[in-house]
């Protein structure tokens, strides 16, 4: 059965996973270096995407609680980023008005 958490990032640079059903704060992950605009949980994987005014997107592993890859090349926030529902894939857009698409495989 699907854990009812949800997971939010803000303004303290913070990614939080939420038990929703007990309404708190299960554990908080550190590593972007300014706000959080967006953060996703992948669909199968337990990892967390997330994307910051630090010009990084971030693939974090919510079960071991650490940062697994950090995606560098914006040259401005990053506004959003998703996981491709099938493959290997992120998708991200910037305030440098460029969207990519970066190949998480391998």
């Amino acid at each position: 059965e699907a854990q009812p958490l949800f997971v939010s990032g803000g303004d303290d640079y913070k990614i939080k996973v939420w038990n929703y059903k007990q309404r708190k704060c299960l554990f908080t992950m550190l590593g972007h270096l300014d706000y959080i605009r967006t953060t996703f949980f992948h669909e199968e994987h337990p990892w967390i995407i997330s994307c910051s005014d630090d010009q990084t997107i971030r693939i974090w592993n919510w079960q071991s609680r650490s940062c697994i890859s950090v995606l560098t090349g914006h040259n401005h926030y990053v506004m959003c980023a998703q996981f491709h529902p099938k493959q290997d894939l992120v998708v991200s857009a910037s305030l440098d008005q460029t969207v990519r698409v970066w190949d998480i495989g391998g």
